[in-house]
Parts: structure tokens; sequence; C-alpha cells
């Protein structure tokens, strides 16, 4: 069947199952966006392309399906990177087209061309430049089976405009075949066996769960080994919600400085420390030479590279980690450690919060209160900085798919638009964005996407008129020489979210909390909540401001 490079484009998305797109059309990108009006693919205008990529990650984050991303050449395709990056980062599977100028003009520096293969390059799974129509069949297979596959991630196909024009015979692959390219799935029996050897000689065992337990569909097979071992179970940031955060076991979120105290103190008292598809990155250990250093390791990664990284590793165990854990599990064992169990549950009484003597609003209560009023479906998302730790020490989530948040690369801007792919990919569950002044602030154009998609998002803004992550990290690092970070010039928000369409209220009593969170979440209709917090509210407890 004869068709253009576009519609084998728009076929090959019809094909892959993909229902949504989101993108920015421009001249390079036209004949894409000219086929795609006769296609069965919805797409959804967003207001900046980064806004395109972030959204797809929301998108693909809460159904499990791979993202797609459009926009032209030259900054429409530099203006994805962001997005494409904070994707790679945090193991997102995403497609990414972007137009590029024709191929007889390639490397000329005409209007909007940028080598966005060459740019790209360091944080996607892999790139194409499509210099003939006749490989587009093929590439568009490729990419989508590289994004989803092994370890999840980004691929950039980028296609000039004369290949989009060109006409082709039209035959899609039933399969990708990529020499060299063969994620191991299935754990090698003999590190099973060790690893269940080490569980049972263990008296304090602990499980460490990173992004990998949500995208792999783990959660289940996570309860029930942790359940066989009495192990307590902390998250990193990319872990949450893979763990019931109800369950007895759980520990809360993992961090050097910004996790709970239960899941500190039992990473120093472990004697075997499980990690399951986590980079184990600074963040989460604080510094590498103390972490965990009464603890042998169990690592179990789909990646490689990522097992011995950055921690030492005594186990490693590479392959899916749903598989992994099914076949450790298919061994008969099981161990029982009560005094252990008792620990765990004496430090989780004991609670390092934001503080009760601050001279306005206090975060955690926001936070908790949010966390008591939402159901178990509720999707969470957040930007990135203080409010984000807020949500991750003091939300409790009960299923996995339910946080949306930037980990590896901490990308500000990040969470309205991915609220607004979420919100597309489970419509019918409650979306609500956490934000700061400051985060909102970098992609807070995407309401109008919210509203003109009749999508209902819920916004709750945590604003202190500063950029507070960067204010606290001044506070205990620069002695408080505090620089750049008053955010004078910010806007009325709820005025703001009104001219695009949304209800507001602003909330300066602590009375008011409980009522005004309730009155969000009840609302049908696009609506942003603001609080005025104290802009001396740390994350890290500091003595004289906070709960010890």
């Amino acid at each position: 069947m004869k068709m253009t490079g576009a519609e084998v484009v728009m076929k090959a998305l019809e094909k892959e199952g993909v229902e949504y797109i989101f993108g920015y059309p421009g001249g390079a990108i036209l004949p894409v966006y000219d086929a795609l009006i006769a296609s069965k693919v919805k797409h959804v205008l967003v207001r900046h392309e980064q806004g395109a990529a972030h959204a797809a990650s929301g998108y693909s984050r809460v159904t499990g399906k791979v993202g797609v991303c459009v926009s032209t050449s030259g900054p429409g395709a530099t203006n994805l990177i962001t997005g494409i990056a904070t994707a790679y980062m945090d193991s997102i599977p995403m497609v990414a087209i972007t137009g590029q100028v024709a191929t007889n003009v390639i490397g000329h520096d005409v209007f909007q061309e940028v080598d966005i293969t060459g740019a790209t390059e360091p944080f996607t799974k892999n790139n194409y430049l499509v210099k003939y129509v006749e490989d587009l069949p093929r590439v568009l297979k490729e990419a989508f089976h590289i994004a989803s596959t092994g370890r999840p991630g980004p691929v950039l196909i980028d296609i000039p405009k004369d290949v989009q024009m060109a006409m082709v015979d039209f035959e899609y692959p039933e399969k990708a075949n990529l020499l060299g390219y063969k994620p191991t799935y299935k754990g090698h029996p003999r590190q099973i066996k060790k690893s269940v050897e080490a569980m049972m000689a263990s008296e304090r065992p602990m499980i460490v769960v990173g992004g990998g337990g949500v995208m792999g569909g783990a959660s289940e097979e996570i309860v029930q080994l942790a359940e066989r071992i009495d192990a307590p179970v902390a998250t990193t940031m990319m872990g949450i919600s893979s763990f019931p955060s109800s369950h007895p076991l759980s520990l809360g979120m993992l961090g050097g400085d910004h996790g709970v105290y239960p899941a500190k103190k039992a990473i120093e008292e472990a004697d075997l420390l499980i990690v399951m598809g986590a980079r184990m990155a600074d963040r989460s250990t604080g510094k590498t030479e103390e972490f965990a250093k009464r603890a042998k390791v169990i690592h179990i990664d789909v990646d490689p590279a990522e097992i011995g990284k950055n921690i030492m590793i005594d186990i490693p165990i590479v392959g899916d980690m749903k598989q992994a854990l099914r076949d450790i599990l298919q061994k008969d064992f099981r161990k029982n450690n009560p005094s252990w169990r008792d620990s765990i549950a004496e430090w989780k009484q004991i609670t390092k919060g934001v503080g009760d003597n601050l001279q306005s609003l206090n975060p955690m209560e926001i936070i908790k209160s949010l966390s008591e009023q939402t159901s178990d479906d509720t999707i969470i998302a957040t930007d990135v900085g203080q409010h984000q730790l807020w949500v991750g020490r003091y939300y409790g989530f009960e299923k996995p798919r339910t946080f949306l948040t930037s980990g590896g690369l901490g990308t500000m801007g990040y969470g309205l638009p991915a609220a607004v792919g979420a919100k597309i990919g489970k419509p019918e569950q409650e979306v609500v964005l956490v934000t700061g002044d400051g985060s909102f602030q970098m992609n807070l154009t995407e309401m109008a996407t919210s509203v003109q998609e009749g999508l209902k998002l819920k916004i709750i803004v945590l604003n202190n008129s500063c950029l507070g992550m960067v204010r606290e990290l001044q506070q205990h690092y620069c002695d408080e020489r505090y620089n750049q970070v008053a955010m004078q010039g910010n806007p009325d928000f709820c005025k703001l979210a009104e001219a695009y369409g949304f209800q507001s209220k602003r909330v300066t009593d602590a009375k008011d909390i409980h009522g005004a969170i309730k009155e969000l979440l009840e609302t049908d209709h696009s609506s942003l909540l603001e609080f005025q917090i104290c802009n001396t509210a740390n994350v890290i407890p500091i003595e004289g401001g906070c709960l010890r």
C-alpha cells in the first residue's frame, strides 16, 4: 500500500496501540500533523514542547504504555531535551518524534536546523536520523521495542521533511530484529539460591525498592517477600507507591538527608540489604562509605550497569525484578525475625517533622490532611523542591503508579504537564498536583492545556515566596547567607488560575486546612488551592524549629 512517510508514522503509531500523543506543530513536522487529521490517534496540544515530553511521561507512568511526544525542528526539538533527559534518568518508556529540515540541506545551518540526535545521544536509549523513507517502518518498530524493553527509557526519531513527504510501500514489521540487544530477564539460578541462603541466615533483613518496583509491576511480590522474611521496606523517591504505606513493614522514604528516621535507622542496623530496581544514587544513600556498613547486599536489577555502580554488592542478580522475585518465592523458606520487627515498630513511633512553632501554616499538616482525605486511587504529582520531599515523607501511598515526580534529574516544572498526561491516561482517577511557587511558574501555561482538554485537575500550591529548597541549603551549607532565593514579583496565583478558567481559593489560617482540601477534592471543576506557608519551614529537622 503506497503512502507518505508522514502517513507511515501515523499508521505505525496505530499499530503500536498509541491512543494519545502530546505535541506542538511547526513547519518541519507539518506533513505528520497533516496525516494526523485522518488518523485514529488523538493529539493533545500543549503550550510548550517541554510540556509535551513531561505529559508523555506522566501518561506512561500511570498507564504502563509508551508515551509519545512530537515537535518540529530547531527550538521545538531542543525544547524537548529537558523532558527527554527527565524520562531517561527515571527509566520512563517514551518515543520522541521530531521534524528535521530536508536531507539535502542538513549541515548548512538553515532555518530551524539543529543536530537533535547528537544533542540527545547521552540521554536516550537510542536515536535515529531517518534519511530514507524505506527505513521508517523498521525504525518505528525498533524505537517502541527499545523504549519498552529491558530498562525502559526514551528513544528519539528525527525525520527530515522530505522523508515525511516521500512515498513508500508500507509494510510494518511484526517484530524488531536488533543484533546485540537482548536484555536479560531471568536471574541466574545460582544467584537466586545464594540470595535465599542469605535471607535465611539474616536476623535483620531490609528491602530497598526503587522505581523498578513500580515500572516492573512487582508490588505484590515485594509484599510477599517482605512478609516471608520479616523484612521492613524502604523506598527511594522513585520507588514510592511500590509498597503500601499502611503496611506494618513499611518504613517510608529512604534518603541520606531527606529520608524519614525509621528508614535511616534500619539502614544503620540491617545485616542484609535487598536492593531492587534502584540506582542507589547519592540522594538515597548519602555518603556511600557510611551506607549500610553492617549489611551484606543483594542487588536485583534488569540493567547490569547499575549493579555495583554506587554501592558494593555481594550477590548480584541481573534480571527482571518481578521474575526474579517469583523465582525466589518459589523456594520453600520462611524466616521470622520478631525482635527485628519490634525494633522497626519502635522506630516508626519517632517522628521528626517540620515543626509546630512556625509563624504560619505547617506544610506537614497540609500534606497529612491531603493524605487522609484522598482515596488510594488518587494520583499525586509533584514538582521538585521542599514540597516534593514533604509529599514523599508525609503522604501515604497505597497503590503503585499513583506518585509522579522527577527523581533522577530533579526537573522543576515537571508536575503540571505530568499531571495533564496522567489525567488523560487515567480520566476516572483523581489527579492532584502539589507544587511550590517556584516550580509552578516554570510550566504553568499548561493550565490552558488542562482546560482545553476538560481535565478538571486539582492544584495545591505551597507558596513560601521563595526558592525553599535552595534557601534551606544556603541555611545549612552557606552559614545562612541567603542569595537569589526571594521570589519577588510572584503573581497572585488565585487570580492567575481564574484567568485560565480554574476556580481558586487561598488559605492563611491553620484551622481552614482540612475544610479547604475537602472542598478542593469535592468540586467538579478545575481548581487551585494556595496555602501561604512559612518561608523558614525546612525538610531536614533542625534545633529550635522542629520536632525531635
